[in-house]
């Protein structure tokens, strides 16, 4: 029988880490801490199967993963009740999350050799007798960290490009979500059993602290922003280089033009989902003013409409952690105590473990609700005298992950006004199940890309070679060159490079 524990942070009884459902309490398992030396030592065994598996070379690599991939997509509907049962999320939602996770990896495993491979580049005139060829070689061993939220899709964005590439890769889910972690490495280790490839480390922050210290050749990290600066302190230590994904403020901008009962879906859709705990979901909107009224009603209608609970049917689960919880309920406060109206939910909204919709209007702009990650099911509305003044309001904050822009005539140039590094078009959070894009902020929401060809090389480095082809006609690169060949190489260089145009 499933043991039920008081529902709260993670706890560690006799050296297992003890994950529960952030609802319930109900028990979900039980992994082993590793300290220090423990995780030294996975990577240490990476060490030798990142030469084993960059060995194989693409094509093998490509089968090995395609397989993984395949052997997830027969058993996606149990992946989702284990994200469910560990993370509190609709089973609906994490059927989602899963086909996304096995959409990207299987691109990863299908694009790795175009992206990747040697290939020549031209030459330059003081060099013409050389040939130029450039690949990109895998790290070693990668280590990832993991977040709660998307304990599926948003790893595989690390582990499977890393993987792809050619690295061998040590993962450290979050503590919240360790029987998710510990699903992905056996399903990997059932197609890929000859060498551990893909291994799994638990614990809590200090065991993500060993693994930035522990020699991995690169350190991919999703999580907020003060733990993403604690954790390059950490990998700067040994010049340890790091891929940092963090928090994000994400802005809706609906245009006149706007296609009104759309945008108003696509917003519950982009801020509420997992219960509004996603990196890049929509937390602040900006609504031309002739069509705000009128928005804002269709918005309030279908978000009100949402069912919470762990009912079978319910539309948002909990919220995964306590602490979370008085995150949400001070952004609401502060706004309605700074003048801000509650046009659905409110301080009421928030009766634990689960926090129900929730609309404020009329917040200032330095509110917390509008500058900080709220990671919960709110959004802030504002009416807007322009497009301009929505997207210098959009700009405002130290954060750039996402967005989204609803309109017409006018959506793609603002949309490449935003400053983010990524942005949908009558659509919200769409780029991130778009495998040939990449995905990473700017600002607080870091730096780095996985995801598509960018992805893909995040995880290896650029190798140039260059081989003599035929004798030196200009020769430059030698001490035996003599004054008159200097001289030609003046005459050529301003013969070829001395116009503007």
């Amino acid at each position: 029988m499933t043991a039920t524990h008081v529902p709260g942070a993670p706890s560690v009884e006799d050296g297992q880490l003890i994950s529960t459902n952030p609802a319930t309490g109900a028990e979900v398992g039980r992994f082993p801490v590793a300290g220090a030396e423990e995780v030294v030592a996975a990577v240490d065994r990476a060490r030798a199967a990142a030469v084993w598996w960059a060995g194989l070379g693409f094509a093998e690599r490509e089968r090995r993963l395609l397989r993984w991939s395949a052997l997830i997509a027969h058993r996606i509907t149990g992946l989702a009740e284990l994200i469910r049962a560990e993370g509190g999320k609709p089973v609906a939602e994490g059927v989602v999350e899963s086909a996304a996770a096995i959409d990207h990896l299987h691109w990863a495993a299908k694009n790795a050799k175009r992206v990747l491979r040697l290939r020549r580049r031209r030459s330059s005139v003081l060099v013409a007798e050389f040939s130029a060829f450039l690949e990109y070689q895998p790290y070693g061993v990668i280590g990832v960290i993991g977040p709660w939220n998307y304990p599926a899709f948003t790893p595989m964005g690390s582990i499977g490009y890393a993987l792809a590439a050619g690295n061998a890769v040590v993962f450290k889910p979050s503590e919240y979500t360790p029987a998710v972690g510990a699903w992905l490495g056996e399903t990997f280790a059932s197609v890929v059993p000859e060498q551990p490839v893909l291994q799994v480390v638990y614990g809590l922050g200090e065991t993500g602290a060993a693994l930035c210290r522990s020699g991995v050749d690169k350190l991919a990290f999703t999580g907020s922003t003060a733990t993403g600066r604690t954790v390059m302190a950490a990998c700067a230590e040994t010049l340890t280089p790091v891929l940092v994904e963090c928090g994000g403020k994400d802005a809706m901008i609906v245009d006149t033009d706007a296609d009104l009962d759309a945008a108003a879906e696509a917003c519950v859709w982009g801020g509420l989902t997992n219960a509004g705990q996603s990196c890049v979901g929509i937390e602040r909107v900006y609504v031309a003013a002739p069509v705000y009224d009128a928005f804002l009603q269709r918005l309030v209608d279908k978000a009100s409409a949402l069912s919470v609970g762990m009912d079978e049917g319910a539309d948002m689960g909990p919220i995964t952690t306590p602490a979370q919880l008085d995150t949400v309920r001070r952004h609401i406060s502060d706004a309605i105590d700074r003048g801000g109206r509650a046009v659905l939910g409110g301080p009421d909204a928030v009766r634990a473990p689960y926090v129900h919709p929730t609309i404020l209007v009329d917040v200032p702009e330095d509110s917390a609700a509008v500058c900080e990650e709220t990671f919960g099911p709110t959004l802030t509305v504002r009416k807007v005298s322009s497009v301009d003044e929505a997207v210098e309001l959009a700009n405002a904050v130290r954060y750039g992950l996402g967005g989204a822009v609803f309109g017409k005539r006018r959506a793609m140039s603002v949309a490449r006004r935003l400053r983010t590094g990524m942005t949908s078009i009558n659509s919200a959070l769409t780029f991130a199940g778009m495998p040939s894009l990449p995905f990473g902020g700017v600002g607080d929401s870091g730096f780095g890309r996985i995801h598509g060809d960018d992805g893909l090389r995040e995880f290896a480095r650029a190798k140039a070679i260059t081989r003599r082809r035929a004798p030196s006609l200009l020769p430059s690169t030698t001490f035996e060159r003599t004054p008159r060949q200097v001289a030609m190489v003046v005459r050529a260089i301003r013969l070829l490079r001395g116009r503007a145009r």
